[in-house]
């Protein structure tokens, strides 16, 4: 028998669904001002293993020629970008979220077991939970690089109102240079993500629409301690589950039941 569980707050599904496009807008809007500037690479003297980026590159996506365009549009949306974040970690203090969220001291070892896993490397799997140690380990660094993000990019908006925290950066180039670097990284992070959340199923993706999650009987014993949920609908086989405590409560509180009915 399947059931359903209530997965993802509206708060964070609302907080991911604004991002998403908000991190895209960043992209490409610096990509139309790095343009302008095209000056990293990798590689030694005269010698180029990778440049950022290629001609070609930048006339296929029609690039070249919109610094002004670029500028508009990252000026704008980076105090939504920075707002929107703001707001997702409060949410996240005051909501207790971060408890699923930030990793613990096991998550480190346990991530290599999902990338092993994800690799087809081993057929050990990790462990069933709302989030899995490299998912915990990958968001909570996102939040950093969102921060790193928004300072750096103030650096470079505005040298010398930001003086301090310019020089605190390294100086103007280098704030550049650490802010083209969390771009680079954030880019990843977007592809890798939808290609993951690609491969986890529509039951996946659908639970970050929706908030709820298509539980199989066999998984809801290993999920169910770490899914928070507040009350149990069986007429419509909504299934939410509750934090440890109560469920140790309710747990001894039917057995206690059980035995009162044996001894009668």
């Amino acid at each position: 028998m399947k059931k359903v569980v209530k997965k993802h707050p509206l708060a964070i599904r609302w907080f991911h669904w604004v991002n998403f496009p908000l991190l895209a807008v960043m992209i490409w809007s610096g990509m139309l001002i790095y343009w302008a500037n095209d000056i990293y690479r990798i590689g030694w003297e005269d010698k180029t293993i990778l440049k950022f980026f290629p001609n070609s590159f930048y006339k296929a996506l029609n690039i070249p020629f919109r610094l002004a365009e670029g500028m508009r549009l990252h000026f704008v949306f980076m105090w939504l970008f920075a707002i929107n974040g703001f707001i997702y970690v409060l949410y996240l203090i005051f909501s207790k979220e971060w408890k699923y969220i930030f990793p613990n001291k096991r998550s480190f070892k346990d991530a290599w077991t999902v990338v092993l896993h994800d690799l087809h490397l081993t057929k050990k799997r990790p462990p069933e939970k709302k989030y899995n140690a490299a998912q915990k380990i990958a968001y909570t660094v996102v939040i950093f690089m969102g921060l790193g993000s928004v300072l750096t990019g103030l650096s470079i908006y505005k040298p010398v109102q930001f003086r301090t925290l310019t020089d605190l950066l390294g100086g103007y180039e280098w704030a550049r240079i650490e802010h083209f670097t969390l771009t680079i990284l954030f880019t990843l992070f977007f592809l890798v993500h939808v290609i993951q959340v690609i491969l986890a199923g529509w039951n996946n993706f659908q639970s970050m629409v929706t908030g709820l999650f298509v539980l199989k009987e066999n998984k809801e014993s290993s999920l169910a301690t770490v899914i928070p949920v507040e009350e149990i609908n069986v007429e419509k086989e909504v299934v939410e589950i509750l934090p440890a405590e109560k469920e140790k409560n309710i747990s001894e509180g039917i057995s206690t039941e059980n035995n009162n009915e044996e001894k009668e």
